[in-house]
């Protein structure tokens, strides 16, 4: 007997969409089909989509905080808001938390700090910074990271040691060699800091406070000229290269063209520039600021046009929390930039890609999971297939709710989506067999997650 049978549901398989049902037994999927009926644990799914559980290949977790940023996001709170939106894994980011992950030693304090938090899968991403490339590509790809990131843009605190840091042109020229010989993907953030930087200096200092100006700070060019850069040098190095939150479709062009001249590489973006623009930002307030900035509602249009054409291989949160302090100033200017949005994914992108713009849900699975699961080769993670991990999220299809403050589970309880209609919910979230959420019933007592080594 199966330990776990989920019938009656839609299930989205790789090959498409087909009411069946799935049987799971010791976390794996071990059998699909309509006559699997008898199970230790049966769960009706009648009139919801079952999908792959999210990877949500975006999440920043600060933990340790280092006496630094010990209030903001950390593991506990992290993953049981994965848990609620329907996340079962994702890729942490190697900022910020203290010391950022740069180096074996600072990948190992940050497992110690995952110990016995995980409700979900987390794999890691190793920083790429101007002070690691003596020895930290190496360490941390021996250390079990799964991926590299650097940031083309201004980033990091230099006041406290041992905070991520922005490479030069030498740094990713150099870095992109270490990291080709790992034959890992390098994850990048595509602004021009010298220009973004100055731009944002002259609006501060021109008494600009608004968002609209912010955004006006951080025009399409300087997501473009890095973009164009960055494939410059994974064409010179061979290194494996994925572009992060691309909030333009100029962006994406370039990354398509660039993959059709044959180099590895690929792209994402992130829900919210996929459901907020720039007209309603000032209105919502600093929660929805973000690098790069949420554009005008012609160019969101234009991101959904490369999303459902198949361009954009996956899309993320970005889950970038900090403290509300940070974000409670009316100059746009001097807030922290990132949004809290992992919890939101699943039923915003179901919302506002199946149900509102008819997106097929074999796309559906490809973008919160199959794909990025490919791309940073989670091998037991991505989809519904015999020997894969049983991570399942349930999603009731029109379904709408008002999302309120304390349906989060953050540590800090802010999102820009607090107050607006969702037209889907998650039902159901089910982590290597176990659940791990359950409307009505709420968190599980265990955290089963783990840390994924590559």
């Amino acid at each position: 007997m199966y330990e776990l049978i989920i019938k009656n549901g839609t299930v989205i398989l790789e090959g498409g969409a087909v009411q069946t049902n799935v049987a799971v037994t010791a976390g794996k999927i071990v059998a699909i089909g309509q006559d699997l009926v008898e199970g230790e644990k049966v769960i009706d799914a009648t009139g919801l989509i079952v999908s792959p559980g999210m990877v949500d290949a975006h999440v920043h977790i600060t933990d340790p905080g280092g006496g630094y940023r010990d209030e903001w996001e950390g593991y506990l709170t992290g993953t049981q808001a994965c848990a609620k939106g329907g996340v079962t894994s994702f890729m942490e980011m190697p900022l910020n938390q203290v010391p950022a992950t740069v180096d074996g030693a600072s990948l190992q304090i940050k497992y110690e700090a995952g110990k016995g938090k995980l409700m979900t899968d987390v794999a890691s991403f190793g920083g790429l910074v101007p002070f690691n490339l003596e020895t930290g590509i190496q360490e941390l790809n021996d250390g079990g990271v799964a991926a590299y990131k650097c940031f083309m843009a201004t980033c990091g605190d230099r006041s406290i040691d041992g905070d991520f840091m922005n490479v030069d042109d030498y740094a990713l020229y150099e870095g992109m060699k270490q990291v080709a010989k790992t034959g890992k993907v390098l994850a990048i953030h595509a602004e021009n800091a010298a220009i973004t930087d100055k731009l944002g200096e002259l609006a501060y200092q021109n008494g600009e406070t608004t968002l609209a100006a912010y955004v006006a700070s951080r025009p399409k060019f300087t997501e473009v000229e890095p973009i164009r850069r960055a494939i410059l040098f994974a064409k010179e190095t061979g290194c494996r290269i994925h572009i992060c939150h691309i909030a333009c479709p100029e962006g994406v062009t370039e990354v398509t063209r660039a993959r059709n001249e044959g180099v590895d590489v690929t792209c994402e973006t992130c829900t919210h520039y996929l459901y907020f623009d720039t007209a309603e930002l000032d209105a919502i307030g600093a929660v929805v600021k973000c690098s790069p900035p949420i554009r005008d509602k012609e160019n969101q249009a234009g991101m959904w046009e490369k999303v459902l054409a198949g361009e954009i291989a996956f899309v993320t949160s970005d889950h970038s929390p900090c403290t509300p302090d940070l974000k409670e100033t009316t100059n746009a200017f001097e807030a922290w930039g990132g949004i809290s949005g992992v919890q939101n994914n699943v039923d915003v992108l179901f919302d506002e890609g199946v149900q509102k713009r008819g997106m097929t849900l074999t796309q559906f699975a490809d973008i919160i999971a199959t794909n990025p699961a490919k791309r940073y080769d989670l091998s037991t993670k991505g989809s519904i297939t015999i020997g894969k991990d049983a991570d399942f999220v349930l999603i009731k299809p029109d379904a709408p709710y008002v999302l309120k403050a304390e349906d989060l589970a953050y540590k800090n309880k802010i999102s820009p989506y607090i107050g607006r209609e969702i037209g889907a919910q998650v039902v159901e979230t089910i982590l290597r067999g176990e659940t791990i959420y359950q409307q009505g019933k709420g968190l599980a007592t265990e955290f089963t997650g783990a840390f994924i080594m590559k």
